[in-house]
């Protein structure tokens, strides 16, 4: 048994009669490291650990209340005091009849690797060296003017959590990354360009990759201007689609659903999407930035097809979600850590990839605008109404083929109708870092604004 499952076993050794008790303990170490003309310009490194414990006592008619209480720290006293707080939160808590803790559901967890034990064994200097590395690339590209920032980074975290439900769950995952970002000129026109490379160790990193992606995204910019208003067909970055499906995951939420905030809400059944549209959350699969053997509440993690073939399938449910929705939990519960409660959400979001890379997809939509990047997401994309407005800037297809460049534009439609107006899916998947993966993606007759 771990070390952190002893400690959650020992205090729920603690809990009194009638109370149920849920106990969340989790540590890890961060290394950051940052390289500036030529040389390192900071390298700092952090461990961090804490529990947090959450307390249910039976509240009768009115239903149960919940107390929740966190510590930064692992100390046997500083943890004794953190379970006496959860359990005077209880006390003021409102009584809720649907709120339970997780209870096993029989559901196997996979077997995943994802723990790199030789990341923790790479000396400092190998990590400052890819750092400076990438750094040198891309200051040593034409057009490049500056690189703001070059990074190396990586963590191990390990997470134990244990309840008098009888939810027991041990899991340990590492995770190492590049980052750069370059600014390239042409006379008095400047843009700028970032490239990266995950992984889940030392050795999973491709610095000439992000270079390559810093220097191409930037340099092929230059010049850009306003693009003429209009409508047309868009193709989003794998990038750019993954941050769109992160936004659309929260419209998949059960917690959002029975809340009534989310545009999918008493939809199951209907067709929302082309038939060419399959929408995963698969947490088991290894390549995933978050993939996870367990969900935040420790139940095993699982595959929910969320739409198949264009029809709505259903929606991810924590235990909570669930109660209120009168279904079973999908392990799908989420949470930030020891200092946060579960929630429901996506961990591994990807479309069910299709045939062509992105020349094809570029090829099959002839005329349009390519996006590379967008702002203003949070703000113009609205998962409860479906409203979809964003900045944007990339280049205009011509013949198939990437043409000028264009900035300062907008483009807009709502989430139900792109998800129906998808002419092209790429088989080009990235497992980015978040919790979607990202390709190519072709949308139909958008709306684009600029001069």
């Amino acid at each position: 048994m771990s070390e952190l499952l002893e400690l959650a076993e020992s205090l729920l050794a603690r809990a009194r009669g009638g109370e149920e008790v849920e106990v969340y303990v989790a540590r890890g170490h961060e290394t950051e490291v940052r390289a500036y003309e030529g040389e390192i310009e900071s390298l700092s490194s952090a461990t961090s650990a804490g529990v947090g414990i959450r307390v249910l006592q039976p509240g009768g008619e009115a239903g149960a209340r919940l107390g929740f209480a966190w510590a930064g720290s692992l100390d046997q006293d500083v943890v004794a005091k953190t379970l006496e707080e959860a359990r005077d939160n209880a006390r003021f808590a409102t009584p809720d009849p649907h709120v339970r803790l997780a209870r096993p559901d029989g559901h196997p967890p996979a077997d995943l690797e994802l723990w790199q034990a030789d990341l923790l064994e790479t000396p400092a200097d190998r990590k400052t060296g890819l750092a400076l590395d990438l750094e040198r690339q891309v200051r040593a590209a034409d057009q490049i003017r500056q690189v703001s920032s070059a990074d190396y980074g990586d963590e191990w975290s390990e997470v134990a959590l244990a309840s008098t439900t009888g939810i027991r769950a041990f899991t340990r995952r590492t995770a190492a990354y590049l980052s750069v970002s370059a600014i390239a000129g042409e006379g008095g026109d400047t843009q700028t360009g970032t490239g990266f490379s995950v992984g889940r160790t030392f050795a999973d990193l491709d610095a000439d990759r992000a270079a390559a992606e810093a220097v191409v995204r930037s340099t092929r910019m230059l010049g850009a201007t306003k693009a003429r208003s209009g409508r047309c067909a868009v193709v989003f970055d794998p990038r750019v689609v993954s941050t769109i499906l992160a936004i659309v995951s929260s419209a998949l939420s059960g917690e959002a659903v029975v809340k009534g905030r989310s545009f999918f809400a008493d939809r199951v059944g209907e067709q929302v999407a082309v038939p060419s549209v399959t929408l995963v959350d698969d947490p088991t699969d290894v390549r995933a930035f978050a993939a996870a053997a367990y969900d935040g509440e420790g139940l095993a993690c699982r595959r929910n097809v969320l739409v198949e073939k264009g029809e709505l399938e259903g929606f991810l449910f924590d235990t909570l979600s669930a109660e209120r929705a009168g279904t079973a939990p999908t392990g799908s519960a989420v949470r930030g850590g020891y200092a946060s409660t579960p929630g429901a959400g996506c961990r591994a979001l990807v479309l069910a990839p299709g045939d062509l890379d992105q020349a094809g997809v570029l090829e099959g939509v002839g005329e349009g605008l390519f996006v590379q990047s967008v702002t203003g997401v949070h703000s113009g994309v609205n998962p409860v109404s479906g409203d979809f407005s964003v900045g944007a800037e990339g280049l205009m297809i011509r013949g198939g083929s990437l043409a000028e460049p264009v900035r300062e534009v907008t483009v807009a439609s709502t989430l139900q109708r792109m998800l129906l107006s998808i002419l092209h899916i790429g088989g080009d998947v990235e497992w980015l870092p978040g919790i979607a993966a990202g390709q190519t993606l072709a949308i139909g007759d958008m709306q684009l604004s600029g001069n």
